[in-house]
């Protein structure tokens, strides 16, 4: 590998803290990766990885070179999309980064797009953590609620509300509130915040009906796919986003309450860092979004 091969190779192996890893992206061997790493050392005079049976991970000196190395290589990437967007079709690696319970929203509409845009290669993170866009070198994040870091710019992809809803078992078993005083009496089940250790709380019609004292909580989960197994199964009632219930309504194995109230309701936004040219596979995957998910 020359040099510039070799801080690809080097990128990829910090990115991804395994050689084998790295190689299966670039297309060469781990062999070849840990050699021209070795080299890069080697030159340098400073060690960039600490190596184990296990994983690699990088050195302070590494952290550093790491950094100057990643933003270096975006600039030669922005450089060439920017020389070859007017002929060439989009393409290269998108690096996105969603909530965990987004791939419900994401999916349905990723085979259409890989239709459109074949030579677009989609690393799709979905975690609940909140990545930082610049430092984890995401080309894009998908988050609700709104733009809170000034290094993004942001567009607007489509709404959601949550809503209330329940088996119809569990409505033929405990009836189906009326009002959202009601809920109280009801087994709910409650989302349980994985960083904070906070439970969700329920807004239906401006109030807060299950803040109340002697408001049992008999069934509280830190997943939303378990929230939505539960509720099919007639464990609870369930207040969740629309796109998680959809599929659930659809087939009737789900059944809304209090249609009418007011729920909380945000939007689902993309996010990319200001400092970066808008490449043509970021601006078409975007704009793909914000189509289907009604955000035009």
């Amino acid at each position: 590998m020359d040099s510039l091969s070799g801080l690809v190779a080097f990128v990829r192996a910090a990115e991804t803290r395994s050689f084998v890893t790295a190689a299966r992206a670039l297309g060469v061997s781990a062999s070849a990766v840990g050699k021209s790493v070795a080299k890069l050392e080697e030159n340098l005079g400073v060690r960039l990885f600490h190596r184990s049976t296990r994983q690699i991970n990088l050195t302070e000196e590494g952290a550093i070179f790491f950094e100057r190395c990643r933003n270096a290589l975006q600039e030669i990437q922005d450089a060439e999309a920017e020389l070859s967007k007017a002929t060439v079709a989009p393409r290269g690696r998108l690096r996105v980064s969603m909530p965990a319970i987004g791939y419900r929203l994401l999916l349905p509409v990723i085979p259409r797009f890989r239709s459109l845009y074949p030579e677009v290669e989609l690393d799709l993170d979905f975690s609940d953590r909140l990545v930082d866009v610049i430092e984890e070198g995401f080309d894009v994040v998908i988050r609700g609620g709104e733009p809170a870091d000034s290094r993004l710019k942001a567009k607007r992809l489509g709404p959601y509300r949550f809503v209330v809803c329940a088996s119809p078992e569990y409505f033929a078993r405990h009836g189906v509130p009326q009002h959202a005083s009601e809920l109280a009496n009801h087994v709910c089940l409650r989302f349980k915040y994985r960083s904070s250790g906070k439970l969700q709380e329920w807004i239906v019609d401006g109030e807060s009906p299950l803040l109340g004292a002697g408001v049992a909580t008999p069934l509280i989960l830190n997943n939303a796919e378990a929230v939505l197994s539960a509720a099919i199964q007639g464990l609870g009632i369930a207040y969740m986003p629309d796109f998680v219930a959809r599929d659930a309504l659809t087939e009737g194995r789900l059944r809304l309450a209090l249609e009418s109230s007011r729920t909380v309701e945000g939007v689902f936004r993309a996010l990319w860092p200001t400092n970066r040219h808008m490449l043509p596979r970021l601006r078409v995957f975007v704009d793909f979004l914000a189509e289907q998910l009604g955000g035009n």
